[in-house]
């Protein structure tokens, strides 16, 4: 892609293809890049990552490393927003800029302590109810991308 993402999107070990695929079509609609590190749950050319990435991913800017220090060496001035639900900070009080890095764990198992702790000043969660676990990765994904992007609209427009 010739511009840079307005957001970086990292997945952190997934492990449903669906779910990639949806997040991929999220990158599309926003101008996110979509990272995935590995291990995958998946492979890259299964049919149903393709199918819940429609035709959308022939637009999509992504990329496949190998882990985490991989990743940092590809976004060495990033300091990445840690998505997890043991995190006191919502996601709505960060102030998000263009081209962040937004990091989602696996869907059975978050991320991993050791990441959270490097970053303990930069995790965030989505409030929700007790009953509820968690959100759909997918929709968690958008949630988040869509605030940053909104603040990335008012910002340039002066808008509230």
């Amino acid at each position: 892609m010739a511009h840079a993402p307005t957001l970086n999107i990292v997945l952190y070990q997934p492990e449903i293809p669906q779910n990639a695929g949806n997040i991929g079509r999220t990158c599309v609609a926003i101008g996110a890049k979509l990272w995935l590190v590995r291990p995958l749950g998946f492979r890259m050319d299964e049919r149903r990552l393709r199918r819940a990435g429609l035709d959308y991913w022939q637009h999509l800017d992504w990329e496949v490393v190998d882990d985490w220090p991989a990743l940092q060496a590809q976004l060495p001035e990033r300091q990445p927003w840690l998505l997890t639900k043991t995190a006191e900070r919502l996601y709505s009080t960060a102030a998000f800029c263009l081209g962040d890095v937004l990091v989602f764990g696996s869907e059975t198992q978050g991320l991993p302590p050791s990441l959270l702790q490097a970053a303990a000043d930069r995790r965030l969660r989505i409030p929700m109810r007790e009953e509820a676990r968690s959100l759909n990765l997918a929709c968690a994904v958008a949630v988040v991308a869509y605030e940053a992007r909104r603040q990335f609209s008012v910002t340039a427009s002066g808008d509230v």
